[in-house]
């Protein structure tokens, strides 16, 4: 039985610990031992049955464990993760069973999808992306490493979206459109031209803040 404890115990990271108590191998080939954050009193007053076990440069990662990063904003979850790899941590690529996975989709290792995601055919996600609630992935479609897409965003098909970028809530991409390294999406707009890497933009059609 494998110990899976979650990277990070701030709002994602709480969910995550219900996410996994949903999984039909949580159980029977893993169970939820805590997480791992250096805030120790991260978790009180939320009543969770396990806690923190750990400050992060602290933990030292053995055969018998698996993290799962509870962790959404990419310039957070990229250094620590990469940090904790380097270290020899294994981390588990969890999808849970309310997602809906066409064929040809490839998951990189420490990939979370939340309830309700839909992801069609022919897609890749690289290591570490986090593809939230009731967020849909279109045909033909490529996520770089780190990336994160908010609750009811949709990339749609032949889109590329690049590595540590992050959507916000109900942001969507249209066909065929690139998105650039390190990008943010502002929550609700609408993606209809490239986005450059390092920039911001937002609204309907999305569009770079004003100097």
């Amino acid at each position: 039985m494998k110990r899976v404890l979650i990277l990070g115990a701030g709002g994602f990271g709480r969910e995550m610990y219900y996410w996994l108590l949903q999984h039909p191998d949580c159980g029977r080939t893993w169970e939820v031992g805590g997480f791992l954050d250096d805030r120790k009193e991260a978790l009180a007053g939320f009543g969770l049955p396990v806690g923190v076990v750990s400050a992060v440069k602290d933990y030292s990662p053995n055969d018998g464990d698996l993290l799962v990063c509870g962790i959404g904003h990419p310039k957070i979850k990229r250094p620590l993760c990469e940090d904790l790899r380097g270290r020899g941590a294994r981390f588990l690529t969890f999808v849970h069973p309310s997602v809906v996975l066409g064929g040809k989709v490839e998951l990189g290792e420490g990939v979370v999808l939340c309830p309700g995601v839909v992801v069609t055919s022919f897609i890749r996600l690289g290591d570490f992306v986090m593809v939230n609630c009731c967020s849909s992935v279109g045909h033909d479609v490529s996520i770089g490493a780190y990336s994160t897409l908010s609750a009811h965003c949709d990339v749609t098909g032949h889109c590329s979206v690049g590595e540590s970028v992050f959507m916000g809530s109900g942001a969507s991409v249209i066909p065929g459109v690139s998105v650039g390294d390190g990008a943010v999406i502002g929550a609700g707009s609408v993606v209809i031209r490239p986005v450059k890497a390092g920039i911001t933009v937002f609204g309907n059609p999305a569009a770079a803040a004003p100097v």
